[in-house]
């Protein structure tokens, strides 16, 4: 199957890989024979390119220059060039250099059609990539390793590691052996797709070829078996390293650390950080963060009051700072998000606020979410108000979430109308407001008997895709009936079974405790044949309400239907 796909990717136009765009110059055609230029080309190529110590725009000059002179360098000064831009990430200029050079005449060689290969793969152009390599097959050259590695590495971007399997199987097809790189690769896809087992039959494979594996294949192996938990696999791998004569690095304690605390086991988590101190290694703030994640792990899910619960998450933010490694928006985040959501703290949440402002660290949107969340909990909305204020202060913008916070913090607290009018402004932006925000407003303008405003954001919703659920029907088809508008209510039961919603047992008892309370009695037999046909099951309330039914004419319990016993 995968020849077939190669074969298809080949058949393709070379100028699918020619975008819109050139390289610009500044380099006049009359000036590439000048002596001192020429120089200054010698240099760039020979210590320039090869130290990486280039800039784009010396880049763009130093091409035109070759590629105007007669006659023009070799073909390894052009891939000197285009190798040091791709070193440096360049990855679009390259592409378009070689384009340009393409239109006039550059033969390249493979090591050129090698690097245009990873450029395009880096850039989510894979099956460009796999038009160069056509040209590979065409002009006679043979792929090796890198270009075929970057192929692979090209499809796991962006196809998943699926794809990129069968590319590996094939290398050997075009008579290229798997070496540590790729291998390496295709470990890295797999682990990342959560296909340990795969990945690990690989790494088996590998071994078995006298193949020795480094520390990044064990740290892809280690990521990938804490991804699925396997935490046993995982600390096997990470001593192994060492049985192999290789160095643990940052990535590999911040992996395993990582796992650890995905589990909540702190303990070990602590015991490989100090090893790491130990060993001589400086924790990043990657490794800080992931440990005082962990910490905050642990009391979110512990009931019992503490004052000293944030203890550890605190001392690490701090300790931080004294072993020069600087918090990032993210330490503070994640202390200010578990903290919000602690009935116990006070104003710890606010301090740390207030501390990373100090620190000129800019909080984000997902900082006011949980400070505003926690706020509009307690009732603070003058505080909630003035944090929501100060987000155009720090030149924060806010997200959909900020504005779900805010609305459903507006109506629960009492101040609907408000809330109405701050959706009512982004009617006119993208912003996306969860429905249960919305039902939480609905409610509340019934409640001040705002049926209309209510009515008007309802029908107003699905505009904005934002879809109406159970419980905003229920929520209406109650208020028509505390309004004695039981036709309404009625209408609106049938319009909500015909858009496919299900009513449940709540939104029939409303609506059958508004006919039984105005005398309908037939509308409310009605509605218990409904119940039956759509195979919901009577409750407690709604027997009762069909006792009392029953109670005023007993020859009503002939038209009431049957319903099926209940499972106990």
């Amino acid at each position: 199957m995968a020849s077939k796909i190669f074969l298809r990717r080949f058949s393709s136009s070379p100028s699918s890989f020619k975008k819109p765009g050139r390289a610009i110059t500044t380099i006049p055609q009359d000036s590439v024979h000048n002596v001192e230029e020429v120089a200054r080309l010698d240099k760039f190529l020979q210590k320039d390119c090869k130290q990486g110590n280039i800039s784009l725009h010396e880049a763009r000059y130093f091409f035109s220059l070759m590629i105007h002179m007669q006659p023009k360098p070799p073909i390894s000064s052009f891939n000197q060039l285009f190798g040091s831009l791709a070193e440096k990430k360049f990855y679009e200029d390259v592409i378009l250099l070689y384009k340009r050079g393409d239109s006039m005449g550059l033969l390249p060689d493979l090591f050129t059609l090698n690097t245009l290969i990873n450029c395009l793969c880096n850039v989510g152009r894979v099956c460009d990539g796999f038009v160069a390599f056509g040209r590979i097959l065409r002009e006679g050259f043979s792929p090796d390793g890198v270009t075929l590695t970057s192929l692979i590495k090209g499809l796991l971007l962006e196809n998943g590691s699926s794809e990129a399997t069968e590319m590996f199987h094939k290398m050997v097809v075009f008579g290229v052996r798997p070496d540590i790189v790729s291998y390496g690769s295709i470990i890295h896809g797999l682990c990342e797709d959560g296909l340990v087992d795969k990945a690990k039959e690989l790494f088996l494979d590998m071994k078995d070829k006298g193949i020795k594996p480094d520390v990044a294949v064990f740290n892809s192996l280690i990521s990938g078996w804490c991804l699925v938990g396997n935490l046993e696999e995982a600390e096997g791998l990470f001593n192994e390293i060492e049985y192999q004569g290789l160095q643990r690095n940052l990535l590999s304690y911040n992996t395993m650390i990582s796992g650890f605390c995905k589990k909540k086991k702190m303990k070990e988590a602590a015991r490989l950080f100090e090893l790491m101190i130990f060993r001589g290694l400086q924790p990043d703030t990657d490794i800080y963060n992931t440990l005082i994640d962990g910490y905050c792990l642990l009391t979110r899910d512990d009931p019992i009051p503490d004052r000293h619960k944030f203890d550890e998450p605190i001392y690490l933010l701090d300790h931080m700072e004294s072993m020069g490694c600087k918090p990032n928006v993210d330490s503070y985040n994640i202390m200010i998000d578990t903290i919000s959501k602690d009935e116990d703290e006070e104003e710890e949440a606010m301090f740390l606020y207030k501390k990373m402002i100090l620190m000129e660290i800019r909080p984000t949107a997902f900082t006011y979410n949980a400070l505003l969340s926690r706020y509009f909990r307690l009732n603070k909305v003058l505080t909630a108000q003035k944090l929501f204020d100060e987000m155009k202060l720090y030149n924060v913008a806010p997200d959909s979430f900020t504005f779900s916070v805010l609305i459903d913090g507006l109506s629960k607290n009492d101040r609907v109308l408000e809330a109405a009018t701050w959706f009512r402004t982004l009617e006119y932006y993208d912003f996306k407001i969860d429905i249960g925000v919305i039902n939480c407003l609905i409610d509340g303008l019934c409640k001040k008997g705002m049926i209309e405003i209510a009515w008007e954001i309802f029908q107003k919703s699905p505009q904005r895709g934002i879809m109406p659920n159970v419980v905003t029907y229920s929520i209406l088809i109650h208020e028509f009936v505390r309004e004695e508008k039981l036709q309404e209510a009625y209408d609106l039961l049938s319009d909500m079974v015909k858009k496919g919603f299900a009513p449940n047992v709540v939104t029939f008892n409303i609506l059958m405790q508004g006919f039984l309370e105005n005398n309908e009695e037939a509308k409310a037999v009605e509605l218990l044949h409904k119940m039956k046909d759509r195979n919901v099951m009577p409750n407690d309330y709604t027997l009762s309400m069909v006792t009392d039914l029953v109670s005023k004419d007993k020859q009503l319990l002939k038209l009431i239907p049957q319903f099926p016993p209940q499972k106990c």
